[in-house]
């Protein structure tokens, strides 16, 4: 791989459009490489995208099922949600497992890291695979309300391939898991 240039872009202003405790909204004044002058926006979330895909000994998954306001639809997912320990996501991660589903693990393992909105935001994620479960009650939070699903790990990775998923996370980790399956016995 080529190494990157250096960028001639160049911020001129930077103006606080929107902001709370998960996300800023900013508009840069900005030249661009070509030298002329524009804008940028850029939401800068707070906190990292951190999600678990947890694999019990006989090779399933569990999926969350919420609405989804923005999108205004529901959506599948991998167990996810923001982790505001910037210097160690497998805590949010761990923490959203519980609460979404209930389940704990004692082996942890990252799959990938990445960045979520490149060309409008600033978000970075992680997504672990759990193994070696246990398994409690649920402790959502007011505003979720969740349905879960058991299926097969294999299940899943087909849901995602053929776009009965659409949440990015979720595919970019199924995704990337379908590529490891040896690693992790399935």
């Amino acid at each position: 791989m080529a190494k990157p240039k250096k960028t001639n872009w160049q911020q001129l202003k930077r103006k606080t459009i929107y902001q709370n405790p998960w996300i800023a909204l900013y508009e840069d004044d900005v030249l661009t490489p070509s030298q002329e002058q524009g804008i940028y926006s850029i939401i800068d979330f707070k906190n990292k995208a951190a999600a678990a895909i947890p694999i019990d000994s006989e090779g399933y998954t569990w999926l969350v099922g919420q609405y989804r306001y923005s999108l205004e639809k529901y959506s599948w997912e991998i167990p996810m949600g923001g982790s505001n320990n910037q210097h160690n996501i497998l805590l949010g991660a761990q923490r959203e497992l519980r609460e979404e589903t209930g389940i704990t693990a004692k082996r942890w393992t990252e799959i990938l890291h990445f960045d979520t909105l490149v060309s409008i935001g600033r978000e970075e994620g992680v997504v672990y695979v759990a193994q070696e479960l246990s398994f409690g009650e649920l402790e959502t939070e007011d505003s979720e309300e969740l349905q879960l699903r058991r299926v097969h790990i294999n299940e899943a990775i087909n849901m995602a391939l053929e776009g009965q998923l659409s949440d990015s996370i979720s595919l970019a980790g199924l995704l990337k898991l379908a590529t490891m399956r040896e690693h992790f016995g399935l």
